[in-house]
């Protein structure tokens, strides 16, 4: 057991000198001097980047493949309105719709004949035409559709305000839509202060190129006519 230790330590000597002169032949030693005396390299100058001069060429315009083969589109100008308001007038009437009555087509009828026969009684030289109301006008949605015919050739055609003026030389003013041929704000309160009901006829007199003269042509329920008599 001791001479196998001897030997082990004997072999190991041998080695460690064998790798010692295999160092010693390659010079590693002086190789590492030689580098750390070294200076270090020089670092390569910067080039200077040129400064890029802009330029400006005419470049067809990139189209989609589907489009390629067509010709450019062309536009057209679009003309936008702007809203007319008008000022609100304050008004604490309020109307009860519980208790409305629609008219029946024999009252309606009866109304329109009466209007007509007024329009027929008024100046030629001011242009006219008759409304019948309808449940819609007076009541809801408060639209009044006016005759297309006598917008396009008599009223303005665009977005204004017109003035609505009744029999008692009263005024009310009135948002008209030439594109829609009707009026919408202020045409609920001349409804509301006239107690315009469903079947009355009016008929509207331009008497000026924005101002109408109304008249108002009541409907008569035949239903109650007959319920007065019996009583």
């Amino acid at each position: 057991m001791v001479m196998s230790k001897v030997k082990y330590e004997a072999l190991r000597e041998q080695r460690l000198e064998e790798n010692k002169k295999r160092l010693e032949e390659l010079n590693l030693s002086q190789l590492s001097i030689a580098l750390k005396n070294a200076s270090s390299p020089k670092p390569s100058p910067m080039k200077k980047a040129k400064p890029r001069t802009p330029r400006t060429e005419i470049v067809p315009v990139r189209r989609s493949e589907r489009f390629s083969n067509k010709s450019a589109p062309h536009y057209k100008e679009v003309t936008f309105y702007d809203r007319v308001q008008i000022p609100r007038r304050v008004t604490n009437r309020t109307r009860d719709l519980s208790n409305r009555v629609y008219a029946s087509d024999e009252d309606r009828e009866c109304a329109i004949k009466k209007a007509e026969e007024l329009e027929s009684s008024l100046e030629s030289d001011y242009p006219s035409f008759v409304k019948s109301m309808l449940p819609s006008h007076v009541s809801g949605g408060f639209w009044l559709g006016l005759s297309s015919y006598f917008c396009k050739r008599k009223l303005p055609r665009n977005d204004g305000v017109v003035t609505l003026i009744d029999e008692q030389g009263e005024e009310w003013p009135v948002i008209y839509l030439a594109r829609k041929s009707g009026l919408s704000g202020g045409w609920k309160k001349f409804s509301v202060d006239h107690d315009l009901v469903d079947g009355d006829a009016l008929v509207f007199q331009l008497i000026r190129p924005t101002v109408l003269k109304v008249f108002i042509i009541r409907v008569k329920n035949s239903e109650e006519s007959v319920d007065v008599e019996m009583k």
